[in-house]
């Protein structure tokens, strides 16, 4: 059966935006008494909400978090965003191809997509199609999210393809009962545990159409 939805994760997948957040992040953490540098974020919260990431830290510093530490958290991602987002190398030329439609769904937040897409100029690909974990009941590792914009997109989840980078968004496509195709570009990757779960890892977008059956 042939595919006919390609659901992109955000962050990592679309946009070279990890080391970023995890930047800022670690920064965040920092004024308020929790040091953790960039790569001990990523390997702790890498996948994860923004909520469940404050749960978290929350639980590794003894309390929770200090109200309002969400907001500054945003603001400050934001900022950096809208001055060092860009595409991770490929993409443009990867969703310029796509015979079939294409969409976003993502554990982060709706307006952290929207500043980051728009800020990589990848916005014109995907607007109007971007689904975020905020409007499911349950976050990545559940399917919600993508079963969610299979539904929207009117596509039954046999016919999508999944593009992660993350054991946790692999989890979800492949418990929504889809291809799970797993980018491994970045420096910071789990190829071994991505494919232990069942994903098609790849190194550069241009292998994905020929590996998606496009090419």
């Amino acid at each position: 059966m042939g595919l006919s939805l390609v659901i992109f994760d955000c962050d990592g997948v679309l946009i070279d935006s990890e080391p970023i957040a995890n930047r800022i992040f670690s920064e965040q953490l920092a004024k308020i008494g929790l040091h953790m540098t960039p790569e001990e974020v990523w390997r702790v919260f890498v996948g994860n909400s923004r909520d469940r990431c404050i749960e978290m830290a929350g639980e590794i510093r003894g309390e929770p978090l200090p109200e309002g530490f969400a907001k500054m958290w945003d603001d400050a991602l934001h900022r950096a965003l809208d001055v060092e987002a860009r595409p991770v190398e490929g993409v443009p030329e990867l969703l310029r191809s796509l015979p079939v439609p294409c969409c976003v769904a993502s554990n982060g937040e709706p307006t952290h997509m929207q500043r980051g897409l728009g800020a990589a100029g990848l916005m014109p690909f995907v607007e109007g199609r971007l689904f975020s974990a905020a409007e499911v009941a349950h976050p990545k590792p559940a399917p919600d999210v993508y079963l969610h914009a299979a539904r929207r997109m009117g596509v039954p989840p046999a016919r999508c393809a999944v593009v992660e980078d993350t054991p946790t968004g692999a989890r979800a496509g492949l418990a929504a009962g889809m291809r799970v195709f797993a980018y491994v570009g970045s420096p910071m990757n789990q190829r071994a545990e991505l494919e232990r779960l069942g994903a098609t890892p790849f190194t550069h977008m241009r292998e994905l159409p020929r590996l998606l059956g496009f090419a």
